[in-house]
């Protein structure tokens, strides 16, 4: 069997596509993840500049900075918080989108759509976590 020029080409670019792709795709999040990683450093040491400050400005100066930063917290808590609100919301409409799918597939298996459970019980436990059990404010 001879390959002419064509089929050759056709196998060598089917081989170079994917490899280009992923290391431009790795190379892209590993920069990124750098990228954030500098970003948030910055930020951690320019509240912790703009906090002392704070605190050196005058005798309230330190009231204020404790204060500053509670309300950084609370902020960073309600924030965490609806995260996982809303993780919880996603998660259980995918188990409901999985149950649905399963059903309308697979027709002979009388129960498997019951896979589904599994997304929409771990969204359901994600909700309860963030409105029952997560610490409050």
């Amino acid at each position: 069997m001879v390959l002419d020029a064509g089929e050759n080409m056709a196998e060598v670019v089917a081989v170079f596509i994917p490899v280009v792709g992923s290391i431009a795709l790795f190379s892209f999040l590993a920069v990124s993840a750098w990228s954030d990683a500098r970003r948030r450093e910055r930020e951690a040491y320019y509240t912790s500049e703009t906090l002392k400050k704070i605190a050196e400005s005058s005798g309230e100066g330190a009231k204020a900075a404790i204060d500053l930063l509670r309300e950084q917290e609370h902020n960073s808590m309600r924030h965490r918080r609806d995260g996982q609100r809303l993780g919880g919301l996603i998660t259980m409409a995918v188990g409901i989108g999985l149950m649905v799918f399963l059903k309308a597939l697979v027709r002979d298996e009388p129960g498997i759509y019951l896979v589904g459970l599994i997304p929409l019980l771990i969204g359901a436990a994600l909700l309860v976590y963030s409105y029952a059990l997560a610490p409050k404010e």
